[in-house]
């Protein structure tokens, strides 16, 4: 039996963009509905089962960013590929880090947004067949990472983290003692470079540990590799004792 096809959420208030995208997308064979404001673009979002939704930033009623955020705090799997303008690199990096996925610039060739899509589900696709044979439970002094219910705990009391949050917990956790570059959290965790965006991965560091260290000032799991970057601590590592 074929897969049903894909859905695909537009959320842009210029029509003719939105027609553009809804007659490219469609011949491609996903199913595509349109939002012309943020208010309808959430209600949809909320309404149906989308597994993607691109979302441009300037949009009346509720914008792109506020949208993005209220989207990823209900629903961590859907996609989000946000549309923003070429000199919108703050909007750009807060979209990051409020869990987009992938970001297109304005103005932006249709098959450059079509290549950005065909990405975004193969990777998607991907990290579905590579999840079988990762660990369901990860078990560190008092910190336990659920990823088939994407739940954390310390001490006993749940931790509440974003999608993005855990995504880049788990990856670490998974390899205690390596020592990853920003670049490679973007890539590894983001799931695309995302050039000159490194201080992405600084903010989420520092809101991760907050919300995991016993004290984040002195960080027992997420410690910093100077000059290098970031390593979840080994068995044995002084930080752990």
């Amino acid at each position: 039996m074929p897969e049903p096809a894909r859905r695909i959420l537009v959320v842009e208030d210029d029509r003719d963009i939105a027609h553009l995208l809804t007659l490219h997308l469609g011949d491609l064979g996903y199913r595509v509905d349109v939002a012309g404001d943020g208010a309808r673009g959430l209600a949809r979002a909320r309404a149906g089962r989308y597994d993607l939704v691109i979302l441009d930033l300037m949009l009346p009623q509720l914008d792109g960013l506020e949208l993005c955020r209220r989207l990823r705090a209900e629903d961590a799997a859907t996609l989000v590929l946000m549309l923003t303008a070429r000199t919108a690199e703050l909007d750009r990096v807060l979209g990051l880090e409020l869990g987009a996925d992938d970001y297109l610039t304005k103005p932006f060739s249709i098959p450059e947004l079509l290549a950005r899509v065909k990405a975004l589900f193969r990777r998607a696709a991907a990290s579905r067949t590579a999840g079988d044979d990762r660990p369901e439970v990860l078990r560190f002094h008092t910190l336990h990472i659920d990823r088939s219910t994407r739940t954390v705990e310390r001490d006993g009391e749940a931790v509440e983290l974003t999608a993005r949050e855990f995504d880049l917990l788990y990856h670490f956790a998974r390899h205690p003692g390596r020592v990853f570059t920003r670049a490679q959290l973007l890539d590894q965790v983001w799931g695309l470079g995302h050039d000159s965006y490194e201080h992405t991965v600084n903010s989420h560091i520092n809101r991760l540990r907050s919300k995991v260290e016993p004290d984040p000032a002195n960080p027992r799991y997420v410690l910093t590799v100077r000059g290098v970057g970031y390593k979840f601590a080994a068995p044995g590592d002084p930080a752990r004792e």
